[in-house]
């Protein structure tokens, strides 16, 4: 594997990055991973790492770069702790993202080990917002985009996501857990009517038995199955609409 801590310059200034990618001959379609709100951590790396032993470049940047530096452990949590996450979380907007977006793209297209054309994105948490905006907002770039238990993706704000689906091009997948008191329990089955009513291909699973979270595997609500299945099906959306 090919992995470095790279600079993405953006038109707020410098974003720090995790890249990585095989290390073998040839080009890989590019990822781009949209994190959570605890942000950067060894956690997302390694899910990175994942997706780039799958046969991809994957791009994970730090969203919060505008804020300074910002590392959690999510494993001593506590109330301070997560009044600073939160606080991080909610300086983001989708319009500042969308920006961003434009320049992770250019910065991918710029590497010669990762194929040029359509790319893909993934997002978790915070970030189903976010891939969501990324396929409607760059239609002709994200060929497929996958959302794990993503909250504001319907909303009453202006800059709902789910206002811009009719633009949406591309395929996606979106993976909610049963227990979750980020996402009300209407949002699942509201947003696979406007993807039908859009004709947007598409797949969404509500996993029983699970809860937010489920697929960080340094959670204690970690669902093996579900998780695993979510990957499947990442990597099967992937692979016919980049490969």
């Amino acid at each position: 594997m090919l992995e470095q801590d790279v600079i993405v310059t953006t038109k707020y200034g410098n974003c720090p990055s995790f890249a990585v990618c095989p290390d073998g001959s040839g080009q890989y379609p590019g990822i781009i991973f949209y994190m959570d709100a605890p942000g950067i951590r060894e956690e997302l790396r390694n899910m990175a790492r994942r997706i780039a032993r799958a046969g991809y470049f994957c791009l994970l940047p730090d969203m919060y770069y505008r804020i300074g530096t910002i590392r959690l452990d999510m494993h001593r949590r506590d109330e301070t702790m997560m009044a600073v996450m939160f606080a991080a979380m909610n300086s983001l907007t989708n319009a500042k993202v969308m920006d961003d977006t434009s320049g992770w793209i250019a910065w991918l297209d710029a590497q010669d080990k990762c194929k040029p054309g359509p790319l893909g994105c993934v997002g978790y948490c915070m970030s189903g917002q976010h891939i969501t905006n990324a396929a409607a907002l760059y239609p002709h770039r994200i060929a497929a985009a996958a959302s794990l238990y993503g909250v504001g993706i319907i909303t009453d704000k202006e800059d709902s996501p789910h206002r811009l689906l009719d633009r949406i091009k591309g395929e996606l997948y979106y993976a909610f857990a049963e227990t979750d008191r980020s996402v009300p329990p209407h949002i699942p089955g509201e947003l696979k009517g406007l993807l039908e009513k859009h004709h947007i291909k598409h797949e969404l699973t509500v996993f029983p038995g699970t809860e937010h979270g489920f697929a960080f595997p340094e959670r204690a609500i970690y669902n093996t199955l579900a998780a695993e299945e979510t990957w499947d099906k990442m990597f099967q959306m992937w692979d016919r609409t980049l490969k």
